[in-house]
């Protein structure tokens, strides 16, 4: 596999950063995920956009030729491993770039970015979405600019880690009481056929297929509410689940050893499902 660092494409193993990268000391950088069938890049402007926003709220200084090369890098680099057939990943990531010595403001004069692009192939988690996934329950420790997809994830891969060792599939986050997001995407609630969801703050990351959830629920005439769901009010919920890029939309049937709702995937994420299906597979505008 080859990929793209600073300005060359290079196999992969071959690839090297500066041990005094700031994303290496720091986690001082940016990243996205973007989702590809069969050579279309899904919600790609919003991806870029996105990261755009991190790099403005990091106060990164990616030159604008090299944002703009982006999406030609990233065609260029599914060509290279072929890629461009079925399903596949691009991951981009953006840091601040390397500086010596090591200090906690920023370099001064800047110095260049550093950018990463990678592809990879991808499977859905079909089984997944059909019969749905558990889950526990964890604090929700993470820093109050969740809405920045930065790289520094210990937080997230911590409680992933959590619900890895008590041998369910993944963490539904609680903030002050009430239901955030999970460790790798963003959550849903449904009771009496009405969506409810974190509203869009520095609390949780507005993801991509979030927006799409949104959307879809538009489309489709589903009601819905931005207020986060109270933890101590789950068992009153008719269905909850994850949305993500790679996620997909995924049912969450079991928190904490107790069902959600009827325990079974319900009408509402069928509902979103096959919207997305048509977004991904059937060319939907959404």
């Amino acid at each position: 596999m080859q990929v793209y660092l600073n300005g060359e494409f290079v196999e992969q193993e071959e690839a090297k950063v500066s041990v005094a990268d700031r994303g290496f000391v720091f986690g001082d950088g940016v990243y996205e995920v973007t989702r590809i069938v069969d050579g279309r890049f899904i919600m790609e402007n919003e991806h870029l956009g996105r990261l755009e926003e991190g790099l403005n709220g990091l106060k990164i200084n990616l030159h604008k030729s090299v944002f703009e090369q982006i999406p030609v890098i990233s065609r260029e680099l599914l060509t290279k491993n072929g890629h461009l057939e079925g399903e596949a990943t691009v991951y981009l990531q953006v840091t601040r770039g390397a500086s010596v010595p090591r200090t906690h403001e920023f370099p001064s004069p800047p110095v260049e970015p550093t950018v990463y692009l990678s592809s990879a192939p991808f499977k859905p988690h079909t089984k997944l979405h059909e019969e749905g996934v558990d889950a526990i329950s964890v604090m929700d420790v993470r820093w109050s600019r969740c809405n920045l997809k930065t790289i520094n994830l210990l937080p997230n891969t911590m409680a992933k880690q959590q619900a890895k060792e008590a041998g369910v599939n993944s963490a539904v986050m609680v903030r002050d009481g009430v239901i955030t997001e999970s460790p790798n995407a963003n959550i849903f609630c449904a009771k009496d056929g009405v969506l409810y969801t974190y509203p869009a703050s520095p609390y949780i990351l507005n993801g991509i297929t979030r927006r799409a959830v949104l959307k879809i629920a538009e489309q489709s005439g589903i009601p819905v509410i931005y207020e986060p769901v109270r933890f101590d009010e789950l068992h009153e919920i008719d269905e909850l689940f994850f949305s993500g890029t790679t996620t997909d939309i995924q049912p969450v049937t079991v928190i904490d050893g107790k069902p959600v709702g009827s325990g079974k995937p319900g009408d509402v994420v069928r509902a979103i499902q096959e919207g997305y299906s048509e977004l991904l597979y059937q060319k939907a505008e959404v």
